[in-house]
């Protein structure tokens, strides 16, 4: 889109609803706007890895990352979850935002997704719900296998949890291009939050794809 800037593209992606009913085993926390399209303008103008490009999202939640990657100039975007409510917030919010016709909404488990892509832009669960331990893992693996050239990943910040990936990484045929450092707001949504407000620090990988 000519003129977009990454502050238009934040406020283009406030117009993609949260998810209406989030279930707690899934982790299903919104990625705020502010951080999808920084994370998206990284993908773009550092690393050429979006326009002219089939993407997927794993994990799409009610799509903002999938519809930022439209609306920057992707050629194709597949968004996969596991929730029919999810896509269905995702797939009237591509018709809303005009990239509906780029854009694939498809309900699967993400163990069952075999699909090749150019590059997967992703946001997992981070598992920490027991129902959900190791699930982060499991998206890494599966984005590894998928995507021919790169994969953006975002996980929990924590020097125990980086040597974990790291070496999870290396062993899928990927190699660590970029790391950074970001911070994940959630605003307070399941029973348990006694807070207004908290952040949790991520770090979000670039990864390219070495086979």
């Amino acid at each position: 889109m000519k003129g977009l800037t990454r502050k238009k593209l934040e406020v283009l992606l406030e117009r993609v609803p949260i998810h209406p009913s989030p279930r707690v085993e899934l982790e299903q926390y919104t990625i705020p706007s502010y951080l999808a399209a920084t994370i998206l303008w990284i993908a773009h103008f550092k690393h050429k890895d979006i326009e002219n490009k089939v993407i997927c999202d794993l994990g799409c939640g009610t799509g903002r990352l999938a519809i930022g990657s439209a609306i920057i100039g992707a050629d194709m975007v597949i968004g996969i979850d596991i929730d029919p409510i999810a896509l269905r917030v995702a797939k009237r919010a591509s018709f809303n935002l005009k990239v509906s016709e780029i854009t694939d909404w498809i309900l699967a488990d993400v163990k069952r997704v075999n699909v090749t892509v150019d590059v997967v832009i992703q946001n997992p669960p981070f598992g920490v719900q027991p129902e959900l331990r190791g699930m982060d893992s499991l998206f890494l693996i599966k984005a590894l296998n998928i995507a021919r050239e790169a994969v953006y990943s975002l996980h929990k910040s924590g020097e125990k949890n980086r040597a974990y990936l790291e070496k999870l990484i290396k062993e899928n045929g990927g190699e660590i291009s970029e790391i950074v450092k970001m911070k994940f707001d959630i605003h307070p949504i399941f029973t348990f939050h006694i807070k207004k407000h908290y952040v949790v620090e991520v770090d979000l990988y670039r990864i390219e794809v070495k086979r």
